[in-house]
């Protein structure tokens, strides 16, 4: 049996003393309109996450928070466009960029269409040939140009419940097509951070791998690090119930590690699309039961006297459409760590968190890398590369996630505290 290799060297941590702040601005760019809204359900008027924001006609997008709130910035050569929202689950919603108004919800409604069981039952292919199958379709139905994509970066640590530090990139993603093997590259643009020490005390977590960790959860052009064709007999997959997103009807299937199999392997649901086979979402977290070879897969370097094992570990991964061809969108990690210091009495739980959504992106015809010494590696730490928050407009034109009620809060109270030292 091959032993999994997902993420060993992707998402490991240090326990080290965090380095001090810098502060730097930037100057803002105001050739644009900015549209700040939250979507929310229109029948339980719930929030809804991790929504698609897109500008219709251009590949300029961003995607809503944990608070269903978003914040987009448009070109104003754009503002007689359309903005087209879309939710799985959930009617496509299309308006017009100059209709729009800043703090106004904007209501979905639940997807009402009967849905065909596209013949599950009728079918010839079971669970995991569908699976199988939506793997091949890389060479076909999905992005084969190369393509320099725009990304936002986000990646916060909590103790227990507080926020206790918080790195921000916008990164440059040199994305290879899908139908060859090379790896992709990121080339870092801007990045900044902010730390609360008295909440660190002296230990800290850091993600090794930054924006490469969330590219890595790209399951179509990196199935090997959860589904090789060994693994695949590890798993024992089954049908869900049916869903749709923008008019398409779409298999759900879950997939969890067999009992028999002792080491760490995931489990979730993946959202294939039944007409094509290509994965739109996929939501799914690795088994840490077993703590000692969970701790192996993500812990590189911690004090002696200290245990250290995840006790979660969780994955999405959301692909667009575009003139008929997929491509990477947004990916969210939140891995959460039990910090036990031999001879004390109580522990920590420590929550390392990251996103990355793709804001645009344009095709080139010739060899992506062009600046390479921009380009950071696999490898990289991205809090150690950051500088300070201190300019509210740093980001310019760039596209960014909102921050949710609780990150803004830190940041807020984090600044005060470095004002009064």
């Amino acid at each position: 049996m091959k032993k999994l290799q997902i993420y060993k060297l992707i998402f490991v941590f240090s326990l080290t003393l965090m380095s001090s702040n810098i502060l730097i601005s930037q100057q803002a760019d105001i050739n644009f309109k900015e549209v700040e809204s939250k979507i929310i359900d229109s029948e339980t008027k719930k929030s809804l996450v991790f929504t698609s924001i897109v500008i219709q006609g251009s590949n300029i997008s961003t995607v809503s928070n944990g608070d269903g709130e978003f914040l987009l910035k448009i070109p104003n050569s754009l503002i007689e466009s359309n903005v087209v929202i879309t939710h799985l689950g959930y009617e496509d919603k299309i308006l017009k960029v100059s209709s729009l108004k800043n703090n106004v919800k904007i209501l979905l409604k639940p997807a009402t269409t009967q849905l065909k069981e596209v013949s599950i039952t009728t079918s010839s292919k079971n669970a995991k040939e569908i699976v199988q199958e939506t793997l091949k379709k890389k060479s076909s139905i999905y992005n084969n140009d190369r393509t320099l994509m725009t990304a936002f970066y986000r990646e916060t640590i909590k103790k227990r419940r507080k926020n206790a530090s918080l790195s921000e990139a916008v990164v440059k993603i040199h994305k290879q097509p899908y139908n060859n093997i090379r790896n992709d590259h990121i080339e870092l643009i801007k990045a900044r951070k902010n730390t609360n020490y008295s909440k660190l005390d002296t230990i800290a977590l850091k993600l090794q791998g930054g924006p490469f960790s969330n590219l890595y959860t790209d399951i179509i052009k990196y199935p090997e690090f959860i589904f090789t064709e060994e693994d695949m007999d590890f798993y024992n997959f089954s049908f869900d119930k049916s869903t749709s997103i923008n008019d398409r009807t779409i298999y759900v299937i879950n997939f969890k590690q067999k009992d028999h199999v002792e080491q760490p392997l995931y489990y979730g649901k993946l959202y294939i699309v039944a007409e094509t086979f290509a994965l739109s979402n996929a939501v799914y977290s690795l088994n840490v039961s077993n703590k000692e070879l969970s701790s192996r897969l993500y812990v590189r370097k911690k004090p002696r006297k200290v245990d250290v094992y995840p006790t979660e570990a969780s994955y999405r991964v959301n692909y667009r459409t575009t003139n008929g061809k997929w491509h990477y969108a947004y990916s969210n990690i939140s891995l959460t760590f039990k910090v036990n210091w031999k001879g004390k009495l109580f522990n920590n739980v420590y929550t390392l968190s990251s996103e990355m959504a793709i804001t645009d992106w344009k095709t080139y015809d010739t060899n992506l890398v062009k600046n390479r010494n921009q380009l950071i590696r696999p490898s990289t730490i991205l809090s150690e590369k950051a500088s300070g928050f201190s300019d509210p407009r740093f980001w310019g034109a760039y596209n960014i996630i909102e921050p949710e009620k609780s990150i803004e809060s830190a940041i807020k109270k984090i600044q005060k505290q470095l004002k009064r030292t």
